[in-house]
């Protein structure tokens, strides 16, 4: 009997991840989390499209929404903090089937995305070594990133720490060589702020031209939900998530629109070295340019080292995430039970290896077949914004069922502020920057493109109504809604009351 007890407990334990990551590893991993390639490179071609006002104003509205958007996250995660939560949200609090189709999505959005990197960090390297092929690069990449989620969760969190601060400390210097280079204290002549009223200068092109900045500035900041994923791995989730989600309206104040402003102070928004928006574009990365403008002549070669290390970051961060999302699929019955299985460290093994085996298979398309890459990339293009979707309607849901049923907001270790305008303008702007992805090709018939653009939004309603009809899933009523909370051991509260009485 003692046996059997032991067997049971190891076979428990041997599907459950390990809480290793530490307060300042979730802190770091939410500050690094939107800092990547939309901002080192992609955010000059905001500026040139819009202006420097209407990129400004992008970016400070989708800022706001990406603020509201990790508040209701951090009260669902800090009430239910477990791997793979959004998608358990949906399925707890919205509808089984919505739950479902959430998973997938955000599991293919990252594994794709994961080759999508590695292909980017071949790119990057040929700014030193062009001779060498780029699929070895690739090869390199995928197997680091591989290795560093194959050892343990700590080993996971204190790589990110570490790049992230290699991105922080970039911006930091940046900002100061700027704000220097603004004043005329570096680079000779003071711009101060003429190149805000220059020719057409603040505002470019006008609302349309800043509702396709929205796209931008909202792909620059996706990622920042990854602490909702880590909070199934925090040690301390009701203290590290809030603190995390806290230092976000700061971050984007700082990272972002000072950053934005900078760039458009020093550099004019008609210079033609703006409109580069890949990360092969180095040498014309606006933060390039402005280190150049400064007079430091190494900066292309010192950026490019920082662009590499941001997408290693990033593809790391998208083999965490799309792991822990295709366990948390096998926990609530959405994939194979394989998928649920860990070692000993805690690491969902199969996840992983499945994961990494879609991220190769899709770089491999890449050179064997660019067409089919093309559309693999398309089809995970929107997926970031339909997550944020699947968040504010699931927390607009918790929290509606959480009143309703008597509950007071005292009960909740972190409540989100402003609601519920905050979930409501997420919806909206959600909505917007999705819709506003290429309206031109509805008006002009050009079906083809409208398909390659909008292809994730088909593939999500597919896999919503496909499970709706094998299933019969309904939308919970809310006074059904179940919003107990969670102990930092994954089981629910009443679960755990019952062990304890049962104990007695």
């Amino acid at each position: 009997m003692e046996q059997s007890m032991t067997n049971a407990t190891t076979s428990e334990a041997s599907d459950q991840v390990k809480r290793g990551l530490k307060t300042r590893h979730v802190s770091m991993i939410a500050l690094g989390g939107c800092i990547g390639t939309g901002l080192f490179v992609a955010s000059g071609s905001a500026i040139s499209t819009a202006g420097p006002g209407g990129a400004l104003v992008a970016y400070v509205a989708m800022g706001l929404m990406v603020y509201f958007l990790m508040t209701s996250l951090g009260e669902m995660a800090t009430n239910m903090p477990i791997s793979g939560s959004f998608a358990a949200y949906s399925a707890k609090y919205v509808d089984p089937a919505l739950g479902f189709a959430m998973g997938w999505n955000y599991w293919f959005n990252w594994a794709i995305t994961v080759a999508v990197d590695i292909s980017t960090a071949a790119l990057v390297m040929k700014f030193w070594l062009p001779g060498v092929p780029g699929w070895i690069w690739s090869a390199v990449a995928l197997l680091l990133v591989f290795t560093i989620n194959a050892f343990s969760v700590q080993a996971f969190g204190e790589t990110e720490f570490w790049m992230s601060l290699i991105k922080v400390v970039t911006i930091f210097v940046f900002l100061a060589v700027g704000l220097m280079t603004i004043v005329g204290i570096m680079g000779g002549h003071a711009t101060g702020l003429e190149n805000f009223t220059y020719k057409k200068a603040p505002f470019v092109g006008g609302f349309p031209a800043i509702l396709s900045v929205f796209v931008v500035a909202g792909f620059s900041f996706q990622g920042t939900e990854l602490v909702g994923i880590t909070a199934g791995e925090s040690e301390d989730p009701s203290h590290s998530v809030p603190k995390a989600i806290n230092s976000v309206f700061w971050r984007i104040i700082l990272f972002y629109i000072l950053a934005i402003f900078v760039i458009a102070a020093v550099l004019p928004y008609t210079s033609h070295d703006l409109l580069g928006s890949s990360a092969s574009d180095i040498a014309i990365s606006p933060f390039t340019l402005v280190f150049r403008r400064a007079g430091l002549a190494a900066a292309a070669s010192v950026m490019n080292a920082v662009i590499l290390t941001a997408v290693i970051s990033a593809a790391n961060s998208g083999m965490y995430a799309s792991t822990r999302m295709l366990f948390s699929l096998s926990k609530e019955g959405y994939a194979p039970k394989l998928f649920e299985k860990t070692g000993k460290n805690g690491i969902p093994y199969p996840a992983l290896f499945a994961t990494t085996i879609i991220a190769a298979l899709t770089f491999i398309s890449s050179i064997a077949g660019p067409q089919i890459y093309m559309w693999l990339v398309a089809a995970s293009g929107l997926t970031g914004f339909i997550a944020w979707f699947g968040i504010a309607l699931s927390h607009l849901r918790f929290r509606r069922a959480f009143t309703l049923q008597g509950h007071k907001l005292s009960e909740l270790k972190y409540h989100a502020k402003w609601f519920p305008l905050g979930p409501i303008l997420a919806l909206v702007l959600c909505i917007a920057v999705i819709v506003g992805q290429d309206p031109q090709s509805f008006f002009t018939g050009n079906w083809e493109q409208v398909l390659v653009t909008y292809m994730s939004v088909p593939l999500v309603l597919v896999l919503y109504v496909g499970y709706k009809i094998k299933k019969h899933t309904k939308l919970i009523p809310l006074k059904d809604v179940d919003v107990s909370p969670v102990h930092r051991d994954g089981t629910l509260k009443e679960d755990a009351a019952a062990r304890e009485a049962s104990n007695d």
